[in-house]
């Protein structure tokens, strides 16, 4: 298996260490500084040995090295600054977006493409549209991040462990995200049940705001060891062909009776990128919810026309 991951900040570099070590696949880095994805590659290689895995990684300013990649990951772009949004990239980066995918459909016109650049849920719209793949071959990571930050959070306040609960959120990689509460268990038990309503709110809004949480911390950057992992989970059950259930930033034509847009939702994923997309039940709050962040990326859509 080959993945291409395009740009080498922090999050491209991170996820291709990941990969080669967790012996996945050969790995292309590619970003458009002079030397840098070369310099972490070569740093990437030169811990195989200690490491134990035989998987190869070449680091090159070159996109044309993506060719006949099985998957290629897009995390190049601008990233946010203190007091950023996601949205306040969307134009540089729908540049950034539109180059790449041109370079995609040439050199590997039948890979899976995942997203990462932000606003991922309108760059991934966007990757869609420029590339002209069809909407199982294009996804963005978002959900899997956005519920494992819930979990976490949720395992702090609770004094639990992780693996004790159960979530999943949905719509929009940003503040109008959707934690589905009626669907939240710890230890099998109903969120509601555990953790009074107010304790609630505050988890889900320190959720929404994690990203922007770590943005402040680090000053010059915004996360990429969840995010990073958060992509892993996804290149895994493409790799392995597991038909997992995992909520990805996905082309909306009818589903939850949202059309023209990409949101995130429960998708079965495998070789062939979204096998499905799972409708489960929501509650008609949690419903109206996810058609208001639809609403608002169909708006940030529309800025690309």
């Amino acid at each position: 298996m080959k993945i291409s991951v395009i740009g080498a900040g922090n999050v491209g570099a991170t996820l291709a260490m990941r990969i080669v070590e967790s012996n996945m696949a050969d790995v292309v880095l590619v970003d458009i500084l002079d030397g840098l994805a070369k310099g972490k590659a070569v740093d990437i290689s030169d811990a195989a040995p200690i490491l134990g895995h035989e998987k190869n990684i070449e680091g090159t300013t070159d996109i044309s090295k993506i060719k006949d990649s099985d998957v290629v990951v897009m995390t190049a772009g601008l990233a946010r600054k203190p007091g950023m949004s996601r949205d306040d990239l969307i134009g540089k980066n729908a540049a950034i977006i539109g180059a790449v995918a041109q370079a995609i459909r040439i050199n590997c016109p039948k890979a899976i493409v995942v997203v990462v650049t932000n606003p991922l849920d309108v760059m991934t719209y966007h990757m869609i549209k420029i590339t002209g793949f069809s909407k199982n071959k294009v996804l963005g990571m978002a959900g899997t991040l956005d519920s494992s930050r819930l979990i976490n959070i949720l395992a702090e306040q609770l004094n639990v462990e992780r693996k004790s609960i159960e979530t999943i959120v949905l719509a929009c990689h940003g503040d109008t995200m959707v934690p589905v509460l009626s669907a939240t268990k710890v230890n099998g038990r109903p969120l509601y049940e555990v953790l009074p309503k107010e304790k609630i709110e505050e988890v889900i809004n320190k959720t929404k705001f994690r990203g922007s949480e770590i943005v402040e911390y680090l000053k010059t950057g915004s996360a990429y060891y969840s995010t990073s992992a958060g992509v892993l989970q996804i290149l895994n059950a493409i790799k392995n062909d597991t038909d997992q259930i995992l909520p990805v930033s996905a082309y909306l034509d009818g589903e939850y009776e949202i059309k023209e847009c990409c949101l995130g939702v429960p998708v079965k994923i495998g070789r062939n990128g979204i096998n499905e997309i799972v409708e489960i039940t929501l509650t008609a709050e949690e419903r109206a919810a996810l058609q208001e962040s639809a609403q608002k990326t169909i708006e940030m859509i529309r800025v690309l026309s």
